[in-house]
């Protein structure tokens, strides 16, 4: 654990996994190709996981695989609610072989499901506001997939509803929720009415990847590179705190990308 961490509170867990000496290698679908700074994204990162557990949560870092270079993006590979966590099928080949690891550490707190071949999903697709869960149909989520998630959710009267996602990555891409009813959203990436059942703010158009940003129990995570979102934001009262993701967004990846929460207190 890097110095700096707050361990005290430790009903919440964030699982994290360290930046891969291989990240210039990550899969690419909407950016090109840029050079990554391999030691400012590690600091990124660090500082990125000390936010986190300013807020009181216990991050749990897994190692990282120099085989695998998206591996820093761990929420793609497990989904968890109170009941259960689902260990994913990532839509990119070359990321299945990151489940063995995070599927180890959820089994320390939930029963543990799988999607199967040949249905694929990514967390970065799913959108869980309470009971409601939206998930993105994209480039790395299926039908299928999907299919698979709303069986395994719907005995724990979780409602299941696909969405169509386009120009971006995942779904988390163009919303996400930073309230309990409340989302961020890009209009442009999704259809925005059909996440209307709950309130929302659009990210400001001339930041369109503004979109993601991690709820915690008291804040918001939120990348700095987005300053006229985030005032849209805090005007409806959230408090954030800004983070530089600069270079993993480089990796197409942002700030609810780098951990998954789990809620350990004794009545999850």
């Amino acid at each position: 654990m890097r110095a700096g961490y707050d361990v005290r509170v430790a009903d919440a867990v964030a699982v994290t996994r360290d930046v891969s000496p291989a990240l210039a290698a990550c899969e690419l679908t909407h950016l090109a190709r840029a050079p990554i700074d391999l030691d400012r994204a590690r600091a990124q990162h660090g500082a990125y996981e000390v936010a986190i557990a300013d807020a009181g949560y216990r991050v749990e870092r897994l190692p990282a695989d120099p085989g695998m270079p998206d591996c820093v993006f761990v929420e793609d590979i497990a989904i968890v609610v109170p009941e259960i966590a689902i260990v994913t099928r990532p839509g990119a080949a070359s990321r299945r072989g990151e489940t063995p690891a995070v599927a180890a550490a959820m089994s320390r707190y939930r029963t543990v499901r799988n999607i199967e071949a040949p249905g694929t999903l990514d967390g970065g697709d799913v959108l869980i506001a309470g009971h409601r869960v939206f998930v993105g149909i994209s480039s790395r989520t299926t039908p299928p997939g999907a299919a698979q998630l709303r069986r395994l959710l719907e005995p724990y009267g979780y409602d299941v509803t696909e969405v169509s996602v386009r120009g971006c990555l995942h779904l988390k891409s163009a919303a996400t929720a930073v309230a309990e009813d409340l989302l961020l959203i890009n209009p442009e990436w999704v259809d925005a009415t059909v996440l209307d059942r709950l309130d929302h703010v659009t990210v400001d158009p001339r930041e369109p990847s503004a979109a993601n940003a991690l709820r915690l129990r008291d804040r918001v995570i939120f990348p700095s590179a987005f300053p006229r979102t985030a005032e849209r934001l805090e005007a409806r009262g959230l408090r954030l705190v800004t983070v530089d993701a600069s270079e993993l967004a480089k990796a197409e990846g942002a700030v609810t990308c780098c951990c998954v929460l789990v809620d350990v207190s004794p009545q999850a």
